[in-house]
């Protein structure tokens, strides 16, 4: 059976297709979009990056922000991440184990560092060669934490504070949290006393201040490792771990406080 238009539609339709073609248009423009699973500490730096790489390259990135232990399990179930993005190394060494990252594809992106955060109506600082002063602070409140066995945050604060000397006198006081923004929320609100976080995060929440940097020599150097998963190349992932390296990414992450590797 032929198909019958409406009268004029023919024509109407020949016109368009001949001004789409003078004028080097595709009748269908698709812009081509990649997922990208990042570690929770990323969010507010990411967001500002990949507005500037739609704004330049016209394709768009979806985010999915959570703890990297959950991100990585996900991909480890199937999950369609196009390009992973740890807050440490061991949860990109699982994924590379179990063959799941295309080769020759991981970078280490940026750094970061720790610190002690407090209710911003509580800002005396903290000494951290003081055992019984960190405790005391938490009398009124707990010390809001990423996971500790799982969450890279909640990971590196437990060694610190184990090398520190303070972990047995708040082991029983920490509130842990699924990411480590959970944990600045809980500061942020005052439903907890002190938290571990990045010092990235300080940034995105007006209402917490930091009162202890916690030196860098007590746990294991904070590293961000990026990489495409395997089975999901695509030009587009390419273009896009690309440009979190290009100087104009970096210098964004810089802004916000990351540590640029090996600078």
């Amino acid at each position: 059976m032929g198909l019958i238009m409406k009268p004029g539609l023919g024509k109407r339709l020949i016109r368009a297709v001949a001004l789409s073609l003078a004028l080097g248009a595709p009748l269908v423009a698709k812009a081509e979009s990649i997922t990208v699973f990042a570690a929770a500490s990323l969010k507010t730096v990411l967001d500002q990056v990949s507005d500037e790489y739609a704004a330049h390259s016209g394709h768009k990135v979806r985010f999915s922000f959570a703890g990297s232990s959950a991100l990585a399990r996900q991909i480890q179930l199937g999950a369609p991440a196009d390009i992973f993005v740890s807050a440490n190394p061991g949860w990109m060494n699982a994924l590379e184990d179990g063959d799941l990252i295309a080769p020759d594809t991981r970078v280490d992106l940026v750094g970061n560092r720790l610190v002690v955060i407090a209710p911003k109506g509580a800002v005396e600082p903290l000494d951290l060669d003081d055992a019984g002063a960190f405790s005391k602070r938490l009398s009124e409140g707990p010390l809001a934490m990423a996971l500790l066995q799982a969450v890279p945050a909640g990971i590196y604060g437990k060694e610190a504070l184990e090398t520190l000397g303070i972990w047995p006198d708040v082991a029983d006081k920490v509130a842990q949290t699924d990411n480590v923004r959970a944990a600045l929320a809980l500061v942020s609100i005052g439903e907890a006393s002190l938290g571990i976080v990045y010092a990235t995060d300080v940034q995105a929440d007006p209402d917490v201040a930091i009162v202890a940097d916690v030196p860098a020599a007590t746990h294991a150097p904070i590293i961000y490792p990026a990489a495409i998963i395997a089975g999901r190349e695509s030009e587009e992932a390419a273009n896009f771990l690309n440009y979190l390296q290009s100087p104009e990414a970096q210098a964004v992450f810089a802004a916000h406080g990351f540590l640029l590797v090996g600078g």
